[in-house]
């Protein structure tokens, strides 16, 4: 049951738990820091300009997205995480609403987006670690590719390994939102998570 990415709709955003959708159908949810373009590798997979909000500033994605792809599952836009801008009660929100999502979901696979130039932050470890609580594959999405001399790929692609602990079962994807480079790689994979 291949999917097509490319036919994909907006269905609704979940500000409380009483909102998220468990139908029954697959989702792939995605997570990353705020400013990692998190919003730009969606609009990339799904071969749109802005399906996804991408905003002027980070952390504009507040609440959990439920995109509907090819009628058959949702891609799942999950809050930014990190951004220091925002007030510490919204932080607590993001938090509980993230925890709860991940209490609850039936993950099908798990997209955690992190920023190729630096290494994965104390958020980007919390998150990894929920992926792997849930059970579900995680597939890691090194973004920003496009941004590095090919000379820097490998060693930054090692210290993602390193901090993450990744295994060599581990799927990590060197990408970039911007050329599309990875894109096919990530298609594949969701496709066979199902």
């Amino acid at each position: 049951m291949a999917i097509n990415f490319g036919k994909a709709e907006f269905v609704r955003s979940a500000g409380t738990q009483a909102q998220f959708l468990w139908d029954g159908l697959p989702q792939f949810a995605f997570a990353g820091r705020s400013n990692v373009g998190k919003s730009s590798v969606i609009n990339r997979l799904l071969g749109r300009k802005n399906l996804a909000y991408v905003g002027a500033s980070p952390g504009k994605t507040t609440q959990v997205n439920y995109f509907l792809v090819d009628r058959k599952a949702y891609l799942v836009d999950l809050p930014g995480y990190g951004y220091a801008k925002v007030s510490k009660a919204e932080k607590e929100r993001w938090g509980k609403l993230m925890e709860s999502y991940f209490q609850e979901a039936q993950i099908t696979a798990g997209v955690l987006i992190v920023d190729i130039r630096h290494k994965p932050t104390a958020d980007d470890l919390t998150m990894h670690q929920w992926f792997r609580e849930t059970g579900c594959p995680e597939i890691v999405v090194a973004n920003k590719l496009d941004k590095l001399k090919k000379s820097q790929v490998e060693p930054a692609l090692t210290l993602i390994r390193e901090t993450l602990e990744l295994g060599g079962s581990d799927t990590l994807i060197p990408f970039s939102a911007e050329k599309g480079a990875g894109k096919e790689e990530l298609l594949n994979r969701l496709n066979a998570s199902l």
